[in-house]
């Protein structure tokens, strides 16, 4: 799973802020063919986005290249089981990344239009964001 190799803090404020408006950057196709669009917005995990890639990876049976345009940096904090209020923040849990409406998540080359289609719409329901594949 994707993760920071490492941080300048160790906890981020949650700023749930960075999910409105759509995206600015990283809404253009810049290496592959086809890719995946995000037509809303939320917090993607790096479980999410692995079961996302290992989903292409296995449909296309290994070929064509894939790249992944989004990287979970931001730290979610969690505390334990039946703690009570008060005692600080708790320790970071999980890494997502806040993507916004217009955002490429997945890019593909080297397969047939039929195949990248159907890898990217399977992959799209991996995701806990409203999707479509685009093609350049």
């Amino acid at each position: 799973m994707l993760a920071p190799k490492r941080l300048k803090f160790r906890k981020a404020q949650r700023g749930r802020s960075d999910l409105k408006g759509k995206a600015t950057s990283g809404t253009q196709i810049s290496f592959g063919q086809y890719a995946l669009k995000a037509q809303s917005s939320a917090e993607i995990t790096s479980r999410q986005i692995e079961a996302a890639r290992k989903v292409i990876t296995h449909f296309t049976k290994r070929g064509g290249k894939v790249w992944i345009r989004m990287f979970p940096h931001k730290p979610l904090t969690k505390k334990a089981q039946e703690v009570p209020m008060g005692s600080g923040k708790g320790a970071p849990e999980l890494f997502v990344d806040t993507v916004k409406a217009g955002r490429i998540l997945f890019e593909m080359d080297g397969v047939t239009k039929q195949v990248a289609y159907e890898a990217l719409k399977k992959a799209g329901y991996k995701l806990p964001v409203k999707t479509k594949v685009i093609e350049y």
